[in-house]
């Protein structure tokens, strides 16, 4: 039965961590920041709306889940 929802689980933490990246609760750090700060600046505005839609597909699939 748990293993049902193990990707499901694996797509809501996904989803925690990108919303958290996004609207700044965690910081998003390469190694060669400096080099990449145009890259990651558009890549965290994406965060913003790709991790609440992420949480909200696994909470979906979730639910729709034929256990």
């Amino acid at each position: 039965m748990v293993a049902a929802y193990i990707d499901e689980f694996i797509m809501f933490c996904a989803g925690l961590w990108m919303t958290a990246v996004g609207f700044g609760y965690l910081t998003f750090l390469t190694p060669n920041q400096r080099d990449q700060n145009a890259w990651l600046a558009k890549l965290v505005i994406y965060f913003k709306w790709m991790g609440p839609l992420l949480l909200l597909i696994a909470t979906i699939l979730a639910i729709a889940s034929p256990v």
